[in-house]
């Protein structure tokens, strides 16, 4: 009697113990994300910030965030929010309008995964490979380039260059379209079809529908979206570095060139540079946060 009740006890404990490390490996991985995010983002920019405002004898100085205000770097932030702000403008438009055509019920399901997995992959090529590809494809020797001049139509000749702002912004839209048709598709998909119905059934047409319930309710995902384009753009480092090489002013190549560069030099700057773009991405990661809790209330309706 006393083996089979020590061996019941044993049964009635062996489960418990598995309950508490099924309990313990969450919180396990839990305590590494955030060493993970203390190591290389929190710290980093708590560095920024102390080296932003730090002379190099160590002193405390607000002359490298002044020369944030200054006529040069102002006019590399502005350039680098107008390149932002139009390829998610267009990005977003885009984006929408695909991912709204291939979620109807008419359009046949090859093209809708077709689009979906296209999208997953061009969302994340981008860096030296995308510049590289478009180099091949609209540089001065690219190959449409060659084919449009044999046609009679000379591109570069017309204004365009791919070296440019507009050279950059055809360029980012390879990777903000897609983006935007796998940030949008779940809001879509979440649109109930008695919705449409109701409308319908209270006597309105469709631009009612879209008018007084579609628009409203996509409107909050719509928004951050293009939050969501927009830090992603400004961000963008290694696809106009090379396709540029810095001709256009950027704050990330700026910034690259101040902390790496041979000639100009300047660590204390580039941090200042570096506060100023976290500042930046920091306002609209908030603005996300706060449109992403709308969303979630029209959602929960």
């Amino acid at each position: 009697m006393t083996d089979l009740a020590t061996a019941g006890g044993a049964l009635r404990r062996r489960p418990k113990q598995r309950a508490g490390l099924a309990g313990a490996l969450p919180v396990f991985f839990i305590g590494l994300f955030f060493i993970y995010v203390l190591a290389f983002l929190a710290g980093p920019a708590l560095s920024i910030l102390f080296q932003a405002f730090r002379s190099s004898s160590g002193d405390f100085t607000t002359q490298y965030v002044d020369q944030l205000f200054g006529r040069f770097y102002a006019k590399a932030y502005v350039t680098t929010a107008a390149l932002s702000a139009v390829t998610a403008l267009i990005g977003v438009v885009a984006g929408l309008l695909t991912a709204y055509q291939i979620q109807r019920q008419s359009t046949p399901g090859w093209l809708r995964n077709a689009v979906n997995s296209f999208s997953g992959v061009a969302a994340n090529f981008a860096g030296i490979p995308l510049a590289f590809a478009f180099i091949s494809t609209l540089g001065t020797q690219g190959m449409l380039t060659l084919w449009l001049k044999a046609l009679g139509i000379d591109i570069y000749g017309a204004g365009f260059s791919l070296f440019s702002f507009w050279g950059l912004v055809l360029t980012y839209l390879y990777f903000q379209i897609p983006l935007m048709v796998i940030i949008i598709t779940p809001a879509l998909q979440g649109m109930r079809r008695e919705w449409r119905e109701a409308a319908m059934g209270l006597g309105g047409n469709g631009w009612h529908y879209w008018r007084h319930v579609g628009i409203p309710i996509l409107t909050p995902s719509v928004l951050a979206s293009f939050i969501l384009l927009f830090g992603n753009a400004f961000a963008s480092y290694a696809t106009p570095y090379a396709l540029t090489s810095g001709l256009v002013p950027l704050v990330p190549i700026e910034i690259g060139n101040l902390m790496s560069g041979n000639v100009i030099a300047d660590p204390q700057l580039g941090n200042a540079l570096s506060l100023g773009m976290i500042v930046v991405m920091g306002a609209a990661m908030t603005l996300y946060t706060l449109l992403q809790r709308w969303t979630g209330r029209w959602q929960k309706r």
